[in-house]
């Protein structure tokens, strides 16, 4: 017995899904008489490249053709459909890729056709032929015999020859949208008499990605495994694939910064048998789609998710702040490297819950910028309390929104960041500044001025310090992290002894020498 994605492939133009554009430039061709000698089907694996060549072949050699409806019932037709036609050659061009299979070709090419009008050479993931055998293809497809009809069909339309793809008529397949799927997969249970509700056949045509072949072939698995009886529960199962319900689910608790909550629902999934890699994939593309809603207002076409998911789609993407999705992405990003390495991905997404439900928790420069982001929204977006009544003061229309202010800061919040998030982020700009910032610390804060303090016998570090160009390192920095613009200001510290200080003698040469090459790492040339 035939698997289903052979037996359900598409047998006329009227049948194709999903490629319109394709479709009706072909039959427009073909009922003007415009046939050309070579076409480059091109586009991602399953999306129906070999069975429109085989379309075509129908098209043109066709009893009542050449036609744009092949009745797909004369004895050609069902000689191309059953690949049996000596008038329609297939190759895999992965193992026929040599020199000598062309000139096979080129051998057999010149001769008429047996039964059709036609002799079709279709040539499957053509761009694995080897150059000598393009190079040898090329006069006999810019200069063919009148009966000779090339296709080649290629998943990697980069890797095709310039000289081949300028004498080939190309076109494009895209990738099905999940509507269109879904409709193709409903289509083959209802003639195989499967049932399945619309939320398996989705959640099969979501894991396909865009391939006919491979969501087909699914449901025949899945077909086999049942009885032609398919519960969701069933293709979760099969595919390892997260329900979308879990997703959203996950991410309600994030929205509550629920710590707890997030832990134990991974054991629970944990427990079930998820496997917490695919997990974290399918978080990172619900990621996406609420990152893409959250940009675009609504929720684009091309996503493929249900109307009902849609739905809650947007309300989440209200519910969930921009920069809390941009940092899960980030932290997640470090779960799919350990999954490349062959790691455990459950301690690195547990973290990224962890660190994205309670940011206190995580003491890294970029947690710093999320955490002064989060509090400008809550203070952007709470109440201005009215003194002694803990409510918020009525609006009237004449009234203006306050304008955006800056993050507050004290000097102890400086002093605790300035070594483990300024310092870095001025090294990320100027290893040499950085250096010299190493030798200060912040010692004072009014208003919006922060005074750095040099110890005594660093004068020269300071010196370099208060540059200009050093300085607005220092000053980018410092916003970086904080969110607030600082004026600085440098001085030495004292000595620590009583009185005052014994003016420092200026330093010699030979002193200010070894300073340079212990700060900048340099070494003197000799002349």
């Amino acid at each position: 017995m035939a698997a289903l994605y052979r037996k359900y492939r598409p047998q006329g133009f009227d049948d194709v899904v999903g490629q319109e554009p394709v479709v009706r430039t072909l039959k427009n061709a073909i009922d003007a008489g415009q046939i050309r000698q070579a076409y480059l089907f091109a586009g991602p694996r399953g999306t129906g490249k070999t069975s429109l060549a085989r379309i075509l072949s129908k098209a043109l050699n066709c009893e009542k053709g050449p036609t744009s409806h092949p009745d797909t019932e004369c004895h050609i037709c069902r000689a191309i459909a059953a690949g049996t036609s000596l008038d329609v050659v297939e190759m895999d061009a992965a193992s026929q890729r040599g020199i000598d299979d062309i000139r096979d070709i080129r051998d057999h090419a010149v001769l008429q056709p047996v039964e059709g009008r036609y002799k079709v050479y279709i040539l499957d993931e053509a761009h694995q032929l080897t150059d000598a055998a393009f190079n040898a293809l090329l006069k006999l497809i810019e200069e063919p015999p009148p009966h000779l009809v090339f296709v080649f069909c290629t998943t990697d339309l980069a890797k095709m020859l310039p000289t081949v793809r300028s004498r080939c008529q190309t076109f494009v397949f895209a990738r099905p949208r999940l509507p269109e799927l879904v409709r193709v997969l409903r289509w083959v249970a209802d003639g195989e008499e499967i049932e399945v509700p619309d939320a398996a056949l989705a959640l099969v045509a979501r894991a396909a990605r865009g391939a006919y072949r491979d969501a087909v072939s699914t449901l025949d698995q899945l077909a086999a495994a049942t009885g032609k009886k398919i519960s969701v529960q069933d293709v979760l199962q099969l595919l390892g694939a997260v329900e979308e319900e879990a997703l959203f689910r996950l991410c309600d608790l994030i929205v509550d910064r629920d710590t707890a909550g997030a832990l134990t629902f991974i054991e629970e999934l944990s427990e079930q048998g998820q496997d917490l890699g695919r997990l974290v994939t399918d978080l990172l593309e619900h990621l996406r789609h609420l990152l893409l809603v959250q940009h675009m207002g609504h929720v684009p076409d091309s996503l493929p998710v249900t109307e009902e998911v849609r739905e809650r789609l947007h309300e989440q993407a209200n519910q969930l702040g921009e920069a809390t999705v941009l940092r899960l992405c980030d932290l997640l990003a470090v779960a799919v490297e350990d999954m490349r390495q062959g790691a455990d991905p459950r301690l690195p997404l547990e973290l990224a819950l962890v660190k994205v439900t309670r940011p206190a928790a995580d003491l890294s420069r970029e947690a710093t910028a999320y955490r002064l982001e989060q509090l400008e929204e809550r203070g952007l977006s709470g109440p201005v309390p009215v003194p002694g009544t803990g409510t918020s003061p009525p609006e009237t229309p004449s009234e203006q929104a306050p304008a955006r202010e800056p993050p507050a800061v004290d000097l102890e919040q400086l002093q605790e960041v300035w070594q483990r998030a300024v310092l870095p982020a001025v090294e990320e700009k100027s290893i040499p500044t950085a250096s010299v910032l190493r030798e200060a610390h912040p010692a004072g804060l009014a208003g919006d001025t922060l005074t750095l303090e040099f110890p005594r016998n660093a004068a020269f570090h300071r010196q370099l310090a208060e540059e200009p160009k050093n300085a607005t390192l220092l000053a980018d920095a410092l916003y970086e992290v904080t969110g607030r613009r600082l004026a600085l200001a440098f001085e030495l510290g004292a000595n620590g002894g009583d009185g005052e200080p014994p003016e420092e003698e200026p330093a010699g040469e030979d002193d200010l020498v070894s300073l340079i090459k212990e700060t900048f790492d340099a070494r003197e040339v000799e002349e």
